[in-house]
């Protein structure tokens, strides 16, 4: 088990001794973030700005415009709320090639409270025109995940977690922008998860399968673009559409979905998450119990 944070430190390291143009920069929180994995092997190609995440994004930019391969990284609650402006107006409006890798994203941030469980930043990021936002669920999907914004021309907001995550991939899979993976065919429900939702919908699955329901589970990654095709599919061939999401169910994934099928397929969607309330300070487990953000809660929409 590993956290996508330190995936995204490992994957850092592995890139810096091959590209010589990358450079990453912090806000004060590298060893949070684990930048100072790279930090470590490359000192003088990262750059902490400090306890200025306007800064951050600033100097950040314009590193990218420079032709340099630039990775930012702060906790979610800081590069998308406090930095939301120069996010928009600095990266977004001059399409800036940079990766923003947010990390201790949701309320997974567990003990640290409802001041740094950042619940809406994939309404924030996804808002903003020409930004691609991405959300690895495990070690290798983070790494490739990874590789592939460095295919992608123009600003990418990467959403990454604090904790420890069960292995879900190998590395045979090839991740696409705009695309899905979709575990098995069933027909009885889909349930749609993205990040650490992914490991709680494919114990779900296992569970209806004992109560002879069959259900597919979508890991939505790419966020932005999103794979309507995908959606749509499942909405034609299986009966229980779900999401689940560590994030509000406004602007997130089930509103995202719930765009999809009101253009193209009009179906029922029952959307679980957090329910337009603040987080509070806890274990993290114990906080999706609290907020319904479990195998329990989908189990209940199937019987």
């Amino acid at each position: 088990m590993m956290s996508t944070r330190k995936a995204y430190g490992e994957f850092l390291v592995e890139l810096g001794a091959k590209n010589e143009n990358v450079i990453v920069f912090d806000a004060d929180l590298a060893k949070a973030t684990c930048t100072d994995m790279f930090r470590e092997k490359y000192p003088d190609r990262h750059f902490d700005v400090g306890i200025a995440e306007q800064d951050l994004v600033g100097i950040s930019t314009g590193a990218a415009l420079s032709s340099k391969t630039v990775f930012a990284s702060s906790f979610a609650m800081f590069l998308c709320g406090r930095a939301y402006e120069q996010v928009r107006n600095t990266v977004g409006y001059n399409h800036a090639n940079i990766s923003l890798c947010a990390t201790h994203a949701g309320l997974a941030v567990g003990e640290d409270g409802p001041t740094h469980q950042c619940i809406e930043d994939i309404s924030l990021m996804r808002g903003i025109p020409g930004m691609n936002v991405l959300v690895p669920c495990d070690e290798v999907s983070t790494k490739k995940i990874l590789n592939l914004s460095l295919e992608i021309n123009g600003p990418k907001y990467i959403r990454l977690g604090r904790n420890d995550t069960v292995d879900i991939y190998n590395d045979s899979y090839k991740f696409e922008l705009g695309k899905s993976h979709t575990f098995g065919e069933g027909t009885d429900g889909t349930i749609f998860a993205i990040g650490n939702t992914v490991a709680i919908a494919l114990e779900a699955q296992k569970l209806l399968r004992d109560m002879n329901k069959d259900v597919r589970v979508v890991d939505l990654y790419s966020i932005k673009p999103v794979d309507k095709e995908e959606i749509i599919k499942c909405a034609l061939e299986t009966e229980i559409l779900v999401s689940i999401e560590d994030h509000s169910i406004i602007g997130g994934i089930g509103s995202l979905i719930s765009e999809v099928l009101c253009e193209y397929y009009p179906k029922k969607l029952t959307r679980l998450g957090v329910q337009d309330k603040f987080g509070k300070s806890g274990n993290y487990q114990k906080l999706y119990e609290m907020y319904g953000i479990t195998k329990e809660s989908i189990i209940k929409i199937f019987k």
